[in-house]
């Protein structure tokens, strides 16, 4: 096991043991824009999405689903207000933990630290990934990199966050996925 996906095991199983229970309705917002984020949240059931209002409509930034960990990651890292509202998009079942005791697990070895910055290294490489598609694929093409990366995604989000995501209407996803 690489010293990020042992520090992630271990990261897990401290949310899991460790962190508060919270079951959130759908439609229910974990955070909204303008909070400061304090906190991890692991999904252990159902699906949530990090959006931000813009002028026209809301953008979909991120899905989080079973097994996910997710948060509004620069106003967690920064301690500024966040620009994005964090929705359950399903009855939700999250662990909870604070900025606080993740500092504590972080900074308890050296492993630990490394693990993670690796995995705010990987974090970083994904929304990297993220963009070139957004602004350099086909409709098509980015459907096929979300199923690499996330092959479960239909099985815990509902098809019109799935196509905020990719940036497309939910007719046109469907055609895609029919063809």
């Amino acid at each position: 096991m690489t010293t990020e996906q042992d520090f992630i095991s271990r990261l897990i199983n401290s949310l899991k043991t460790g962190g508060e229970k919270r079951i959130c309705s759908r439609g229910e917002l974990l955070l909204n824009e303008g909070e400061v984020e304090k906190n991890l949240y692991y999904i252990e059931s159902g699906a949530v999405r990090i959006f931000l209002l813009s002028a026209h409509e809301d953008q979909t930034i991120r899905l989080g689903y079973e097994g996910s960990m997710i948060n509004s990651l620069s106003s967690f890292l920064k301690g500024s207000p966040s620009e994005f509202y964090i929705e359950a998009i399903r009855k939700t079942t999250l662990k909870v933990i604070s900025k606080e005791a993740l500092s504590a697990i972080v900074n308890k070895d050296q492993d630990s630290l490394k693990g993670y910055q690796l995995l705010l290294e990987n974090v970083i490489a994904q929304q990297m990934e993220r963009e070139i598609d957004l602004l350099t694929t086909s409709p098509k093409e980015r459907l096929q990199r979300v199923l690499q990366r996330s092959p479960n995604l239909f099985q815990h989000v509902p098809l019109k966050y799935i196509a905020a995501y990719l940036r497309m209407s939910p007719e046109t996803l469907s055609r895609i996925r029919n063809s």
